[in-house]
């Protein structure tokens, strides 16, 4: 099969269908506390948005609202004691509300994300 912008759409949907003000907000939120890290972005994708530090991502907010941070060997414990849950097949995990709400903590869960963006 060809892939065409048709065959795309059916796929994947079309681009910002399935945007929530959820996924806006939280993306806002999130890009606001990370701030002082400096070049963080954030990009509209498949009904969330990606979230970048000088172009690599490392998070995710999914169309529900939910934040997910980029895990490797290095991280990934930390999350599962936590209770964080995997996106699908993704190395992103969710980040819980005691991270989120704990500037200190979540600027370090969000600097050790980023070092395995790199």
């Amino acid at each position: 099969m060809q892939l065409t912008l048709l065959n795309i759409e059916l796929i994947m949907g079309v681009k910002g269908d399935k945007l929530t003000k959820d996924s806006v907000e939280m993306t806002r939120l999130l890009v606001t506390k990370l701030e002082s890290i400096g070049n963080i972005s954030s990009k509209r994708m498949f009904g969330g948005h990606g979230v970048f530090h000088e172009g690599k991502m490392f998070g995710i907010v999914d169309s529900s609202g939910q934040i997910f941070l980029k895990a490797g060997d290095s991280n990934r414990e930390m999350f599962e004691a936590k209770g964080s849950k995997r996106h699908f097949k993704m190395p992103y995990y969710s980040v819980p509300d005691e991270i989120l709400n704990d500037h200190d903590q979540l600027l370090s869960w969000a600097g050790k994300s980023i070092e395995i963006s790199k």
